[in-house]
């Protein structure tokens, strides 16, 4: 199935690479990020309301392959620095990802918010966890996404731009990361 999603994607970025106009070069974010900025792809983040400086920076490690992931980096391969930023900006205009309708169960919600609390997660994510500059919305995205990013950055297959979440996740379990993402996915 996911080499099925991986050729499906590079079909259509290499379709983007010759769009002429903008609408047709981010038909194939919006296939696999969501049509409003919403993913319904498993393990593929919602972009909406993302932060501009920090899908820039994100776009601009694919491009430049400091993060490696196939179809990302082919998508990216032929954007220029203005692509980057119209890509970037246009991101940080879609809407913010929907409240999940399931509110959680409230005391994994409040043990994992006071582990958020304990790690500091709301000073660079924002109280209410929706970003700040080159630092990521994460409020309301996709469980198991978040799930998978945390666990990345923990054993140091994700690679930031700095070595924060690294430090910040060296002590946090693998319990734990699973409470963080539940919680963060049902923020209200």
């Amino acid at each position: 199935m996911k080499k099925m999603i991986t050729a499906l994607a590079l079909v259509a970025f290499a379709f983007a690479a010759y769009a002429e106009t903008f609408e047709e070069r981010v038909a194939p974010c919006l296939a696999c990020h969501g049509e409003k900025g919403q993913s319904e792809t498993e393990n593929t983040p919602s972009l909406g309301a993302q932060q501009a400086p920090y899908a820039l920076i994100q776009l601009f490690m694919f491009r430049e392959k400091l993060r490696v992931f196939e179809p990302m980096n082919e998508m990216a391969k032929p954007l220029t620095d203005d692509d980057l930023r119209t890509f970037s900006d246009f991101l940080a205009k879609l809407p913010k990802p929907a409240l999940s309708a399931d509110p959680g169960d409230p005391a994994r919600m409040a043990r994992a918010q006071a582990l958020a609390q304990q790690h500091r997660c709301n000073t660079c994510h924002n109280a209410d966890f929706s970003g700040k500059d080159n630092v990521p919305r994460i409020a309301n995205q996709r469980e198991d996404y978040l799930a998978k990013t945390l666990g990345e950055y923990k054993d140091n297959r994700r690679h930031g731009y700095d070595g924060s979440m690294a430090d910040v996740m060296a002590p946090v379990t693998a319990a734990q990361i699973a409470d963080l993402a539940y919680f963060l996915a049902r923020l209200r």
